[in-house]
């Protein structure tokens, strides 16, 4: 038997608002468990926050509904024997173990009240058909329901990174690790192609950040959002995946598509522009960490971005010369053709028509469909 992650998200940083702080409200999220197991454990982060945050009440329950818990099955959480626990500033910590029966395929619920003034600044949004959650006003981690009137849907994750379960020992876990692209839909599609699978033995876990690069971050609040480098977020968030053995990594596109000249954006120089080269030393950095971990590493291709906002020749230059690197990588275990699957045959820098999302950058439904049963043969071989 050993620890496998089964379900996670990465921590980034909220967008900076004056409503930024949060108080007396639960947080409540649905998460699908692709294995089972008789104990749980939870992990919490505030790596982005400058203050500590306090979880007054923690709870794991069996999901009825995606808002609604079986309430006989509720059980309080807790850390060092206490329900009640502080995360310091820019810390991270796992619960105790939680003998809690969890079946394969089933699907828990993890609802956690802040008390007091927190700031609501570690965090990450995520869409597809296994996330969403709910915030709701009030102490509401053992409520069977949460009140309509009093209970909105959220995408953004807060504090939350993690769920293990101690499982068999042939169970395993898939790591999913990149920019936008990977925190919307296919690492949820790829989860629901492993579960349909009556023998299957793999957990999807996604660790994605809208607006991250490989090489760079942005230390000011217009943009600080778009994330933490690659050099602050990669080992931190594949070290703490339990019973990992692959890691897909699909970034760059950001390094690329970002720059514009102080001339438009102040904080936006094209000296943030990187070369093909620069960009493969972010992946060979990558690698390197993947294998000191045991993991095996699978390169996923960057999209097409014909049409989107910045595009230029000199960008589709770049991301060609890039993804060439990509699919001759020697230190690779395997590549991810993503591009070849979704481009138009009549124009190969955009999109197919019905693969488009409308901004010519993400993907539409249809299109992480297709990228996750590429991915699902990939971690397959």
């Amino acid at each position: 038997m050993k620890w496998v992650t089964v379900w996670g998200n990465a921590t980034s940083v909220a967008e900076r608002r004056p409503e930024t702080y949060a108080r007396a409200v639960t947080l409540r999220y649905p998460v699908t468990c692709a294995l089972g197991g008789k104990r749980v454990r939870l992990h919490f982060s505030n790596f982005c926050g400058t203050e500590p945050v306090v979880l007054a009440r923690v709870s794991l329950a069996y999901a009825l509904t995606q808002r609604e818990i079986d309430e006989k099955s509720a059980v309080c959480v807790t850390f060092g024997g206490s329900e009640r626990v502080t995360i310091p500033a820019g810390g991270e910590i796992v619960s105790d173990e939680i003998p809690f029966t969890v079946e394969k395929c089933s699907k828990i619920t993890v609802s956690i009240y802040l008390d007091g003034f927190t700031l609501m600044r570690s965090a990450v949004v995520i869409t597809g058909p296994l996330s969403g959650g709910f915030f709701s006003l009030g102490d509401r981690t053992l409520s069977p329901a949460l009140p309509l009137d009093t209970t909105r849907t959220t995408n953004t994750y807060y504090f939350l990174t993690g769920v293990d379960v101690f499982t068999e020992d042939d169970n395993r876990c898939v790591i999913c690790y990149g920019d936008s692209i990977t925190s919307q839909s296919w690492p949820d599609y790829l989860a629901k192609l492993c579960m349909d699978d009556p023998y299957n033995r793999t957990a999807v876990v996604r660790r994605a950040a809208s607006g991250t690069r490989i090489l760079r971050e942005y230390k000011c609040i217009t943009y600080e959002s778009y994330g933490l480098s690659g050099k602050n977020r990669f080992e931190r968030e594949i070290s703490s995946v339990s019973g990992a053995d692959t890691v897909i990594i699909q970034q760059g596109i950001n390094d690329i598509i970002h720059p514009v000249g102080t001339d438009v954006n102040p904080f936006r120089p094209m000296s943030d522009l990187p070369t093909a080269e620069q960009l493969a030393e972010g992946i060979e950095y990558y690698i390197a960490i993947a294998v000191k971990y045991g993991l095996k590493v699978l390169l996923g291709t960057l999209l097409p971005i014909y049409g989107w906002r910045t595009y230029a020749p000199f960008r589709e230059e770049l991301k060609n010369a890039f993804n060439r690197y990509l699919k001759n990588c020697k230190g690779a275990d395997g590549v991810l053709d993503f591009e070849e699957i979704l481009k138009s045959e009549e124009n190969p820098c955009a999109f197919k028509p019905n693969y488009d999302s409308g901004d010519h950058l993400h993907p539409a439904e249809e299109a992480y469909v297709k990228m996750a049963e590429l991915a699902f043969g990939g971690i397959n071989k």
